[in-house]
């Protein structure tokens, strides 16, 4: 791939600092955004990416700095909430944080991709984008939006040499949901749902991202690549 920078959004912890990491540890200048400016590899900036002004300035002035190769749309959120007392701020603001983010990242970064001769954008999702969960139907739409933001510009920028990913993850262990994971109740349901008989750990994602940065597949794109152990296939 071109030289160049690959920003990571949400770099400051979990899945994201993962990736940040270990892009960096493959050799590539990582740029990581976060509300706090802290990366764990690279360079940290500050930015809220529900912030739709402070996005476009971050990558302009990135831009203006030298070439852009790659974007992981990382950032997001997830919330619980029976439907039936869910508000439609709520609804909103959790597509806003997981979908609408993505897809003004995208934008922002297009033009710098496209001058560059073309690069790679991943975006995460989630299996919950087709499955029915109760709770979530906010995280579950906003993550079905992502997949559909993917191959949507997709089809638009190929033309540009742009290709665009979703990485769909399954139950990954982090910090923010450890003690839940860790619950003897949850560890029986996941030995029993799927057949790898355990989490995924954001070290895994990760080494699914940056492989997908280590080879110029043109002929992959749109697609949605799913990393679950395995739970969206079995029985």
């Amino acid at each position: 791939m071109a030289e160049g920078r690959i920003v990571v959004t949400g770099a400051s912890r979990g899945i994201g600092a993962a990736i940040a990491g270990e892009l960096a540890r493959r050799g590539h200048v990582v740029i990581g955004l976060s509300r706090s400016g802290t990366s764990v590899a690279g360079a940290g900036v500050a930015c809220d990416v529900t912030d739709e002004a402070a996005v476009a300035r971050v990558f302009a002035t990135l831009a203006a700095q030298g070439p852009i190769k790659g974007l992981v749309n990382n950032a997001g959120a997830h919330a619980f909430k029976p439907t039936a007392s869910l508000t439609a701020a709520e609804f909103e603001s959790a597509m806003r944080i997981n979908a609408t983010s993505v897809l003004v990242a995208c934008r922002e970064v297009y033009g710098a991709l496209k001058a560059a001769g073309g690069g790679l954008i991943v975006n995460l999702g989630s299996f919950f984008e087709k499955l029915g969960v109760p709770e979530n139907v906010g995280y579950c739409a906003s993550k079905a939006a992502v997949g559909a933001i993917t191959r949507c510009l997709a089809a638009e920028w190929a033309k540009d040499n742009i290709r665009v990913l979703d990485v769909s993850p399954g139950y990954i262990r982090t910090d923010l949901n450890k003690d839940f994971l860790d619950s003897d109740r949850a560890r029986a349901w996941i030995q029993r749902r799927a057949p790898v008989g355990r989490p995924g750990t954001p070290e895994e994602v990760a080494k699914l991202v940056a492989l997908l940065f280590a080879e110029d597949i043109g002929f992959l794109t749109g697609a949605t690549l799913t990393i679950d152990g395995g739970q969206g296939h079995a029985l």
